[in-house]
């Protein structure tokens, strides 16, 4: 039985994986924006096993209540074994280009509000001497395309800031875990056509648990996603600049 936060609880890919932890009749605290959704979440994981799964609504680009979020946790749950930080925003990147508000919050979204609510808890794992860390970044912070180079670039910036942390904290115990996505059939994807690129929310989760208990550093999901970008890392620049990705 572990004791996990899940921030971003309501986002399809942390229910599926939310489900997998309930399975294991794990101790959960739910953070999300929508009280109403946080506890339809909540009924639904108790009922499919998880011991208890509390809620706690909460704007998680309102860094001031990071340190509450923790707090709570803590309380609720009786200590803590592993967090997952699934929240995330996909604005349009047309739009961020013209308006530098919109791109400075999808970067407030995706990685600025992850390095704060990360800043307490990898203190307390630190001090704890263990605990997991498990952080969905995106196969788009592997190189800027054109297409979403602000999304890019603030999952770009996540992934190597995981990394740093990672480094960090090896050595007293603590995993951390970077989770690269491809393209997700999710709502914040709605707006996108589908193709056969796009994985399916339950998929993802099921390689992020299985990461987790395999104590991966690292996961593209699907896996073969990492093939796929390690060759366009690896397209010359004077040429990739004239691709349209």
């Amino acid at each position: 039985m572990k004791k996990v936060l899940i921030c971003g609880a309501t986002s399809a890919i942390a229910q599926e994986t939310a489900k997998l932890f309930a399975r294991d009749v794990d101790r959960l605290f739910l953070v999300g924006r929508n009280a109403e959704k946080l506890e339809a979440v909540s009924r639904d994981l108790v009922v499919r096993g998880a011991e208890i799964a509390e809620c706690f609504a909460a704007d998680l680009n309102d860094f001031d209540r990071h340190e509450t979020i923790l707090r709570g946790a803590l309380g609720s749950l009786g200590g803590l074994d592993a967090v997952l930080i699934a929240h995330g925003s996909l604005s349009d990147q047309r739009v961020c280009e013209k308006d530098f508000q919109l791109a400075e919050k999808e970067f407030r979204t995706n990685f600025l509000s992850v390095v704060s609510l990360l800043t307490p808890i990898a203190d307390h794992f630190e001090r704890q001497g263990r605990g997991t860390i498990a952080v969905i970044s995106s196969v788009a912070g592997d190189r800027g395309r054109g297409s979403n180079y602000v999304y890019g670039a603030a999952k770009g910036a996540l992934s190597l800031y995981l990394q740093g942390l990672r480094n960090r904290l090896h050595a007293s115990g603590v995993h951390v875990l970077t989770v690269k996505p491809g393209l997700v059939d999710t709502p914040m994807t709605a707006h996108l056509e589908k193709n056969g690129l796009f994985a399916r929310p339950e998929e993802v989760a099921k390689g992020i648990y299985g990461a987790i208990a395999a104590r991966k550093d690292a996961v593209y999901i699907p896996c073969w996603w990492q093939i796929v970008m390690t060759v366009v890392k690896l397209i010359p620049e004077n040429l990739f600049k004239r691709v349209r990705l």
